[in-house]
């Protein structure tokens, strides 16, 4: 007997794979749910354009939410079988999703599901993640490097990210709708989306991270006193070109590495800053010895283990997110 995706299926698997991240929790996603196919679109309502002009931060949100959502059917017990970019009429429609039914799970692919509800954008300082040198090949080890590289930046390094870091605000610094738009995205009123003021570092602890986004000024709380300085690695992902396919898949790779990170203990952080004005970004470039273009860096480090977890940041409604156009019935596995 064949299996027939079941519409409830498909339903919690969006709202599973919604949590993923998206500049300033912009959701810029759209699912359409059509004779058996689910479809991607970006949704240019919800981009941020005075953060990313040109749109290439939406395109990687969405590649995040669409690797989420395979990570999340897989589970459930579905392959999903997706062609990317299939409308060249239609460039806001990123990916067309057909589903067949899968025989086994293992373990590791049901533990990948949990850990989009366990990830956390965490603006926190870090701690040195520990066995690093273990970890490392096995990370590299869940995608394929000939479409999307993975740097990890030595120590040496990080005096010129700090150098990017603070190029990218100065160069900001009287960009009037940039900073009322990250007034905006962090309002304290926040209720389905945007970064809550619990969700950012405050003035205190933003003094500890020396590379991350300046972001308006909502506590002065003072966490993680014993995290004196940020240890945490920082990894680049780059790609040949920029192109809005470089941008998806790029999408898809650092939601794998965001999840392989959360399986092995460490809490991350998704940086965009330094790669959103040209300057930063060449500096960046000129750490990956010019290979190629930089999309994204991430800091991967330790939060302390007794911590309680932070609440997860807001998501949409589904029903703003997924369209179901008459009745949804996926091809039988």
């Amino acid at each position: 007997m064949h299996a027939t995706l079941d519409t409830q299926v498909l339903k919690e698997a969006v709202l599973l794979a919604c949590r993923a991240p998206s500049v300033h929790n912009s959701q810029p996603w759209l699912w359409v749910a059509e004779g058996g196919v689910l479809h991607l679109f970006v949704d240019r309502h919800r981009t941020v354009p005075a953060t990313d002009d040109t749109g290439r931060e939406a395109i990687i949100s969405c590649g995040a939410v669409l690797d989420h959502l395979r990570v999340a059917m897989l589970a459930a017990g579905w392959h999903a079988n997706i062609k990317r970019f299939p409308n060249r009429h239609d460039p806001d429609q990123l990916a067309s999703i057909e589903f067949s039914s899968v025989d086994h799970l293992t373990d590791t692919q049901c533990d990948r599901a949990k850990a989009i509800l366990q990830r956390r954008t965490d603006r926190l300082p870090m701690g040195q993640p520990t066995h690093w040198d273990l970890f490392e090949p096995v990370l590299r080890g869940t995608f394929d490097d000939n479409l999307v590289r993975l740097h990890v930046l030595s120590e040496d390094a990080r005096p010129q990210l700090v150098e990017a870091s603070q190029l990218t605000e100065a160069i900001r610094r009287d960009d009037w709708s940039y900073h009322a738009e990250l007034d905006w995205w962090t309002s304290p009123f926040v209720v389905k989306e945007g970064v809550p003021p619990s969700a950012l570092a405050s003035d205190k602890e933003h003094l500890r991270v020396d590379v991350g986004r300046e972001f308006p000024v909502r506590s002065h709380l003072d966490r993680r006193p014993e995290v004196k300085v940020d240890w945490s690695k920082i990894l680049v992902l780059s790609t040949a070109e920029d192109t809005r396919a470089d941008a998806l898949k790029c999408g898809e790779v650092l939601s794998t590495v965001l999840l392989e990170c959360t399986m092995a203990g460490m809490a991350t952080c998704t940086l965009t800053h330094l790669t959103e004005v040209d300057e930063s970004r060449d500096i960046v470039r000129s750490l990956i010895e010019q290979r190629g273009q930089p999309q994204v860096l991430i800091r991967a480090g330790i939060a302390p283990p007794m911590e309680c977890p932070p609440a997860p940041t807001p998501r949409s409604p589904l029903s703003e997110v997924l369209q179901i156009r008459g009745n949804f019935h996926g091809r039988p596995g």
